[in-house]
């Protein structure tokens, strides 16, 4: 089995400030030493928008427009993957979306299923469903914040064979970086959150203040990193693949294969 080095970026995004966010981010990259890195949610525009025209504005073109492909360049030829969150523009619809991006260029996109408090005003429900990529060294599903807040979720990636759940987040509750440790104890999967930090306030709307407290979780549960709730910070573990492959709870039991669908209401 193999084994992944992955991680992620906690940062505060400067509202409306498209280059100088990409610029961080590509310094990260830069400076990356390892095979999956994850950056938050929204992670190019910020997130308290005001008007859909706003985010329209700030919304890229997927996987046509100038700042994906920047992000191929980055990371081409090098063995390295990376999960961006961004605001997508497609012809009418507008998404909070995370691309995946590897040596060889754009690999994919999701689109945010559940959205959060004002974020329904904004974008269009995600039209993807859960999706997973083989990666060479593991298999990886994206989700986007307010996602984990609804097992199925979860659950749908670890059923299509995710090793790896990527979490661009922006949150503000509290209670995300717990239930991560539930979700990955009862898919059997890693999971890696990068929130972000920091704090936005914009026209008259109260201030939203970002938890940080980004993370990797095993599939026991044990958090293998946490960072702090207000600093800009890598966090990075290696991961052994074969923990997320074994569904195996005792001789007895597997995690996958003792489910009983046809009695559950979905």
């Amino acid at each position: 089995m193999s084994k992944i080095s992955g991680g992620y970026f906690q940062f505060s995004p400067v509202f409306g400030e498209i280059q100088r966010n990409l610029e961080t981010i590509l310094n990260a990259i830069h400076n990356f030493e390892g095979h999956l890195l994850v950056f938050p949610e929204l992670a190019l525009s910020g997130y308290q928008f005001l008007s859909k025209d706003e985010v329209r504005e700030l919304a890229e073109d997927i996987p046509s427009g100038p700042v994906i492909k920047t992000l191929e360049e980055a990371v081409r030829g090098r063995d390295l993957h990376v999960v961006v969150g961004l605001a997508e523009r497609d012809h009418d619809r507008l998404y909070n979306s995370a691309v995946l991006i590897g040596p060889k260029g754009y690999i994919g996109r999701y689109r945010k299923t559940h959205l959060f408090f004002e974020e329904t005003l904004w974008f269009d429900p995600g039209d993807t469903g859960f999706l997973v990529w083989d990666i060479g060294r593991a298999k990886v599903g994206l989700l986007v914040c307010f996602d984990w807040f609804f097992p199925e979720a979860a659950r749908s990636l670890a059923i299509k064979g995710a090793d790896i759940l990527c979490h661009p987040s922006n949150l503000v509750l509290p209670y995300c970086p717990d239930a991560m440790v539930t979700r990955c104890l009862e898919n059997g999967v890693f999971a890696i959150t990068a929130n972000r930090v920091g704090r936005e306030q914009r026209g008259e709307k109260p201030a939203l203040p970002f938890i940080g407290m980004s993370e990797i979780v095993a599939p026991n549960g044990q958090i293998l990193c946490r960072s702090s709730l207000k600093d800009d910070e890598v966090g990075q573990y290696e991961m052994d693949m074969a923990e997320a492959r074994d569904k195996r709870i005792n001789p007895y039991n597997d995690l996958l294969k003792d489910r009983r669908p046809q009695w559950y209401v979905l």
